[in-house]
Formats: structure tokens, sequence, C-alpha cells
């Protein structure tokens, strides 16, 4: 049996969706914009932790839950072109596929609803709001929002066949690198991240190509 785990941002989306919601409720704010990109590049290819990058990055966030809704409705419209293409076989295979993120289940979950995955297939972190909701943090107390965060979901889903991870960043590799998958998928279609191309097994410019070596 074949299980595949699958990154959401620059991988399922074709860019990543925090930078996305900080554009949507601060979109004048150049500085703080280019501020959370080099922040997440910088956890993305593995040179500062991922939780020392989520806490700097949800520090500068400020976001209420209207905002959040229409980086949903953005993100609806820059889903990868692959993934797209491949929706009948995301579908069909909705039993083996699970959505691993860094990110938040308040955008992630309507995607993932949108192509029938199975809701309890989805990992991700969660905001905390206040009552005019509006973001005043996450759940730190969430395993994804600590450093091997996926390798730790991962091993405790036990699943028993191939895992097949698919992603574009150091978080995704760790996974493999921890010994909880087989092969690591470098998903270029969207960015490639230079750092990790020697660590992959397979590098892949689209969900076509994952498809074609698996079967």
């Amino acid at each position: 049996m074949n299980y595949f785990i699958i990154d959401f941002d620059s991988t399922f989306i074709k860019n990543e969706s925090l930078d996305i919601l900080f554009e949507i409720s601060d979109p004048n704010n150049n500085d703080k914009i280019r501020e959370i990109k080099k922040i997440t590049d910088l956890g993305m290819n593995g040179h500062i932790s991922f939780s020392e990058s989520l806490k700097r990055r949800i520090k500068l966030l400020e976001a209420s839950r209207k905002d959040i809704d229409r980086a949903v409705n953005n993100i609806r419209l820059n889903i990868s072109d692959s993934f797209e293409k491949n929706s009948d076989f995301i579908k069909k295979n909705r039993k083996k596929i699970y959505l691993v993120s860094s990110g938040f289940h308040e955008i992630i979950d309507p995607i993932a609803e949108d192509f029938n995955i199975i809701k309890n297939h989805i990992y991700a972190n969660n905001f905390v709001f206040d009552d005019n909701e509006i973001v005043t943090g996450f759940d730190d107390k969430n395993v994804l929002s600590m450093d091997k965060g996926k390798v730790e979901i991962v091993k405790n889903l036990n699943l028993d066949g191939t895992i097949h991870v698919i992603g574009d960043g150091y978080t995704d590799y760790e996974i493999r690198k921890e010994g909880f998958a087989d092969y690591f998928y470098l998903f270029v279609e969207n960015i490639k991240r230079e750092s990790l191309i020697n660590s992959a097994d397979f590098l892949v410019k689209s969900l076509d190509q994952v498809i074609k070596i698996v079967e």
C-alpha cells in the first residue's frame, strides 16, 4: 500500500498561505511583507528552526477572521497546476493521502474540503483568537508548532506500507531523514530550494511525475 504525505504551502498551493494572509491583512506594509518572506525562507531552507520561524512570523501578524476568509478565497485561485489537474487522483486515493502542514487549519481545511480530503487526514496548526475574532497567537501545544512536528505526526500515524513524502521544504525532508518515510520527493513546481536538492530521493516538477514514479 502506498501512502502520500503531502505538504500544503508551495506544494498543494502555489504560495505560502501565511505570506498571503500577511499581504491581505496589511497590504501596504511592504517592509513587513519582505521580513515575513525572509523568515519563511530561512525556516524552509533549514537555516533557523521551524518553531523559531513560526514564533517570529506570528508575532508580526495582525489579522482577523475576515482576513483569513479572504486569504482562503485567494488561495482557491492559486492551487498548484498539477494538483488541480490531478484532482480525480486525489479524490480516488483519499484514504491514502494525508495533508501534513505547518500551516493553519483555518486556511487549509476549506481548501482540502474542495478536494474531498478526509478531515481527520489533515494535520496543521491552529490560530488563537480574541473575542473580536482577531488572531492573537497560535496553539503552542499543537505538535506541529514545534520542531520536528511533522516527524512526530507521521511517526504516530503508524502507517503500514510505503510512505511517500511530497513537499518543498526542510520539515518535509526531516520525515525521511528521521526514518519515517521511504521516499522524499522535492516538489519544485512552484519553488526550488537549492539547499535540499541533494537530500531528495526524487526531484519532481509536478504531481504527474510522482504518480508516474509510484504507479
